[in-house]
């Protein structure tokens, strides 16, 4: 099959003409693979045959993780002439250096025909999350040989000047579009060295500083150079597919990407062609595309992000739909728009430190889609080959992944009190409606050993609505008592007396004992606890290390073999450091010591560690004890040393721990999360908005405009944020908001008919605080500060 190269386009034509007849190619559909259909030829009334110019179809790399594009009945696409004359109709109005068209939202339920995808679903292998794999061997063309192009940074910018003040834009306007006419051009322009091939990952060979003054500057110059940027880009794709890529290639996508045009809708259709070739090059060509994106500056970076979340959010909710073709003739705009993001997200998470925030990969607009049939759609492989976004799982915000979560669990509790209500009618017995909830009975003088005999006991009703019950005490399970189950059974097991866990100071975390025992269920018992927390949406007062969430994810579904290990995750100098800083320190001290290594700390491949007041010894390696660490070996010896405390000293305790949460968080919900985000869904994010807690707070006796809740509120504003933080410890149980914000804390201040005298009380159960009338600031504000400085969790009852 060979492609048709385009006609080029006239010079004085406004937009870049395609042909009399051009059509974008589209596909059909072969067992595994894409087949591109041939060009059929069209007779009519013995007229000549017309040729079809057609851009290339999708052809998808084998096996690659990170599919997403269409796959299935042949589908139709829009025309380059229709964008066109949509561009010739705006010219006037609009401009190209207009701002993006701003998001709308509808209040209704998107419903779309989302395109096939090449994944194996099965798999549920995550796309793009962590890190593209090593370097990929492929065959490279030969590169062609570039145009000279003499013109410096220095000389464009001069000629800006001269064009600003004189008015004359030839010479700026002959630079645009000789660059922008092809991607050699642009290679030639914009390469450092045209002589040399830079066809690493660690340099792309970009003249950055060149680029971002030629963009910088385009916005400013007249329209007619803006539109011959955007023929040249064009016949660019067209006529750069020839086959596999060269490096140039792949620099020209990287340069045409940062393109400001790009942030208007009107180049849309362009855009969304540039992000379909990226998107479908070779695995290989993306881990190149990946490193070379991690160059990219901050602000840059950034920019491009928004850029591309903007592309997605408007193709779903337009502002002004007629502005675009009918969605069922673009369905791959989308996937190849996330897919491109996925290399962006790639690139943040092979930079240390990363570029930007996860969070600023999430796109909140898919809060607003039927997430349940995205989560669907990627689940059901059986039945369903279609794009999701939970393929893309970065790209979701912690919010809708609760959102998931939470309505996957609705669905299992469901499921379950449906399967124990057939089973009572089956054998003839009568339904019982404790029978639908997971029923707790404890004792509060032997609490930990009653809930692990219930959850133990009950192990089949984990998935069923928690409802907690204290032995000889009335009342009913609204809520309240089984928060106060988990803020009493929390903070008796991390006791330190308790010895289950080491609180270190340093870094305000605990982390597991390393002491030996013949029975670890009461580990089992609070990875179930945790896991019932997330069930149940119940925020912990926990503190946990991020690494603790990292093994909790590995693997994020329980293995079929109970022999493959879990909760081992690959660790380093970083992890250890957010638990025992000072060994971190001292570690990181022998990796950087210029003096002789093996004399000077005379150390071995061992580690000392007491028990029960009994020093041990244990190898890190076969011999451990007679291999000296010296300057060759040392990294191995630090990198085993950090493996042994944080997985292998650790590993029955942190099993146990694993299967209890995952007994209760069973779903491939879980595999949508990062580590980072595991711990705001258990113990909430520690971003406080005391404003969005003013808004969201109910009143019990009093009226917001009462002078005493103005008098709360202007103190509690002005206190600096560990005060703050004491507040909400203090009334809530946890210093830290869930993941749906202060709304959902449900916080509720109440009248307090006791003496002024008095200090304000919490019912952290209920995240209530009763506050007396106290009839001056200053002594509000006196009573508040000890009130919270000196009570633990609960406050005072």
């Amino acid at each position: 099959m060979s492609l048709q190269t385009p006609q080029a386009a006239t010079a004085g034509s406004d937009l870049p003409a395609v042909t009399e007849k051009g059509s974008l190619l589209g596909y059909k559909m072969g067992e595994d693979s894409f087949v591109p259909p041939s060009v059929e030829e069209e007779e009519e009334d013995g007229e000549k045959e017309k040729e079809k110019e057609k851009l290339p179809p999708i052809l998808t790399a084998s096996n690659t993780a990170a599919g997403g594009l269409e796959r299935g009945t042949k589908s139709q696409f829009s025309t380059f002439s229709s964008f066109i004359s949509t561009i010739n109709q705006k010219k006037e109005a609009a401009g190209s250096s207009s701002s993006p068209t701003q998001l709308v939202i509808p209040n209704i339920k998107n419903v779309r025909d989302l395109p096939p995808i090449c994944l194996d679903v099965r798999q549920k292998q995550r796309i793009s999350i962590d890190t593209l794999p090593p370097e990929l061997k492929a065959p490279v063309p030969p590169e062609p040989s570039l145009p000279i192009r003499t013109k410096t940074m220095k000389d464009f910018q001069e000629d800006m000047e001269k064009a600003k003040s004189s008015g004359d834009w030839k010479a700026v306007h002959d630079f645009y579009l000789t660059t922008f006419d092809s991607f050699l051009e642009l290679n030639a322009a914009f390469k450092k060295d045209v002589s040399l091939p830079f066809s690493t990952i660690e340099d792309s060979g970009i003249n950055a500083k060149f680029v971002n003054a030629v963009y910088d500057a385009l916005l400013n110059t007249p329209q007619d150079i803006q539109k011959s940027v955007l023929k040249g880009i064009i016949n660019g794709l067209l006529q750069e597919w020839k086959g596999p890529r060269t490096k140039d290639d792949l620099r020209a996508y990287c340069i045409l990407l940062q393109n400001p045009q790009f942030s208007n809708t009107s180049t849309y259709v362009i855009y969304a062609h540039l992000l379909r070739q990226i998107a479908t090059l070779a695995e290989a060509d993306h881990h190149f595309l990946a490193h070379w994106f991690k160059k990219i500056s901050q602000r840059r970076f950034k920019q491009l992000v928004d850029k591309l979340l903007q592309f997605i959010s408007l193709r779903l909710f337009p502002a002004k739909p007629e502005e675009f073709p009918p969605m069922i003739k673009c369905t791959w705009w989308i996937p190849s728009a996330t897919k491109v993001l996925s290399l962006f997200n790639a690139a943040n998470s092979l930079a240390n430190p990363a570029i930007i925030p996860y969070t600023d990969f999430y796109n909140s607009t898919l809060d607003h889609i039927d997430l349940m049939e995205e989560y669907h759609n990627w689940q059901c492989y059986g039945n369903s080959h279609r794009f999701s976004f939970c393929q893309y799982p970065f790209i979701i915000s912690i919010a809708a992944k609760k959102v998931i979560i939470q309505r996957d669990s609705e669905q299992q509790m469901i499921s379950m009190a449906r399967q124990s209500l057939v089973d009572k009618v089956s054998r003839r017995q009568r339904p019982d409606m404790n029978m639908l909830f997971l029923n707790l009975k404890v004792r509060r003088m032997h609490l930990v050993s009653d809930s692990l005999d219930e959850l133990t006991r009950k192990r089949a009703d984990l998935k069923k609505k928690l409802k907690v019950t204290f032995v000889g005490e009335a009342g009913l399970d609204m809520g309240g008592l089984t928060k106060e189950w988990f803020l009493l059974l929390i903070r008796q097991i991390f006791h330190p007396d308790y010895g289950m866990f080491t609180y270190h100071k340093d870094s305000h975390c605990h982390w597991f004992s390393s002491y030996k025992c013949d029975d670890y269920s009461e580990f089992r018992l609070v990875g179930a606890l945790m896991g019932l927390a997330v069930y149940n949406s119940i925020t912990l007062d926990i503190r946990f290390p991020p690494c603790c969430y990292k093994k909790l994810l590995s693997p994020p579904i329980v293995p079929c073999d109970q022999n493959t290990p879990v909760g081992i995750s690959g660790v380093s100098l970083d992890d250890l450091c957010h638990i025992m800083p000072e060994l971190a320190h001292g570690l990181s001290e022998l990796l950087s010591y210029e003096d002789n290594v093996e004399e000077d700390f005379y150390s071995t491949f061992q580690v000392f560690q007491e028990e029960f007041g009994v020093i041990k010894s244990y190898n890190l390696k076969p011999g451990g004890d007679k291999i000296p660490v010296t300057a060759q070996n040392r990294k191995e010896y630090v990198q085993l040393y950090v493996d042994f405390i944080l997985n292998k000293s650790i590993y029955k305790q942190f099993a146990a721990f694993y299967y209890g949460f995952h007994s209760v968080c069973d779903s491939y919900a879980l595999m949508l999360l990062r580590p980072e985000e595991v711990e705001i869904l258990v113990c909430g994010s520690p971003e406080l908005d005391m404003y969005a807690l003013q808004r969201n707070t109910q009143y019990d006796g009093y009226l917001k405009t009462d002078l005493t809740i103005r008098y709360f509120w202007e103190v509690v504003l002005g206190f600096p944020l560990d005060l703050q933080k004491k507040l909400l410890h203090f009334t809530t149980g946890s210093d830290r908001v869930p993941v749906g914000g202060m709304a959902d804390l449900n916080f509720k201040i109440s009248k307090s008919e006791t003496s002024t005298n008095w200090l304000p009380v919490a019912h952290t159960c209920f995240n209530q605080l009763c506050l007396p009338p106290y009839k001056s600031k200053k002594e509000l504000k006196q009573k508040l500060i000890i009130g919270i400085s000196n009570t633990e969790g609960f406050g005072l009852e």
